[in-house]
């Protein structure tokens, strides 16, 4: 089997544990390092629930720690979605990994530049680690093959009217890598939305039975209930749940559940009432080159087949 290598960039969060959840049930995936960067949550915590979660679910592999804030706006965070600790009203175990002596841009660019071929970067987070690291070795850039983010919004946002919370956080972020020229994937609102998981389902997913499943169950229906009472989710929230970054990893190992197509997007920086939003030039109006290829659809049926087959893969290896 031809392995995909591959770089984790997230901010767990709820959504952040189940996409590494897929992405280590997956043996087409190759590993080299999870970096973390404030997001969801304060780096500190999001570097404790992703030491934590792979301690349960017994992974090693190098953990660098990234940066703590935005590149020039105020931080915020999802508390209100993803619970006080981030993980909803579950704990995971006592991590017996550590965080790495490195600094995730270090690492990342020591991993890409003596990879023996290009790596992909899974990033599910507001894209500061990855912008520093572009911003500070652009050299990189050859040997990262594309960036498959879970983030912005063709249409609508959930932080606004306008802007998903990645971009909305570190609109900045977003924007250098953009115009970074690297190969990038956008699973943006458009297809996370579609990716949901009803509670009939999440009755299922439980009654896998094993304890992780159990686990991943209790911590989604924290996340159904948090994620139903933001303003800006459209109507039917209440009975379904958003696993938004599992996307990210979801398009690379299968991708033909996924449709999208190329165009010119760029990140509103100044609008008092637009800051964060994607801009998709759906019309060509720019006559600029497509440099994102935006994902708008996905096959739910075998995307929910996918997800539950990686709870099972992972749930029955502890």
């Amino acid at each position: 089997m031809n392995k995909i290598p591959v770089i984790i960039d997230c901010d767990p969060g709820i959504d952040d544990t189940m996409m590494l959840t897929l992405a280590y049930a997956r043996p087409e995936l190759d590993i080299k390092l999870v970096t973390v960067e404030a997001g969801n949550l304060t780096i500190d915590k999001t570097t404790y629930n992703t030491l934590s979660f792979l301690t349960y679910i017994q992974k090693e592999v190098e953990v660098a720690k990234g940066i703590e804030q935005p590149m020039f706006r105020k931080q915020e965070v999802a508390e209100d979605i993803h619970g006080e600790g981030g993980l909803g009203n579950v704990k995971w175990a006592d991590p017996v990994l550590q965080a790495s002596d490195r600094t995730a841009i270090q690492a990342m660019c020591d991993v890409l530049m003596n990879a023996e071929e290009p790596i992909t970067i899974v990033a599910t987070g507001p894209l500061t680690n990855v912008a520093a690291l572009l911003f500070a070795h652009p050299e990189v850039k050859p040997f990262i093959k594309q960036i498959s983010w879970m983030g912005g919004a063709a249409v609508g946002g959930n932080m606004s009217t306008v802007a998903e919370f990645n971009a909305y956080v570190d609109p900045h972020a977003v924007e250098l890598v953009f115009r970074s020229g690297v190969p990038i994937i956008m699973s943006g609102l458009d297809v996370t939305h579609k990716a949901y998981i009803t509670r009939d389902e999440m009755t299922r997913l439980r009654n896998l039975g094993t304890p992780f499943a159990e686990k991943v169950a209790d911590m989604m229906n924290f996340y159904t209930f948090t994620q139903s009472q933001t303003p800006f989710n459209p109507p039917g929230f209440e009975e379904q749940i958003r696993v938004h970054d599992v996307c990210a990893v979801a398009c690379l190992v299968e991708p033909e559940l996924f449709k999208g197509d190329d165009y010119f997007v760029e990140v509103e920086l100044n609008g008092s009432l637009t800051q964060g939003a994607t801009l998709v030039d759906f019309a060509k109006k720019t006559g600029k080159e497509p440099n994102v290829h935006v994902l708008h659809t996905v096959n739910r049926d075998g995307f929910i087949d996918l997800f539950f087959n990686a709870v099972t893969t992972v749930g029955k290896t502890l």
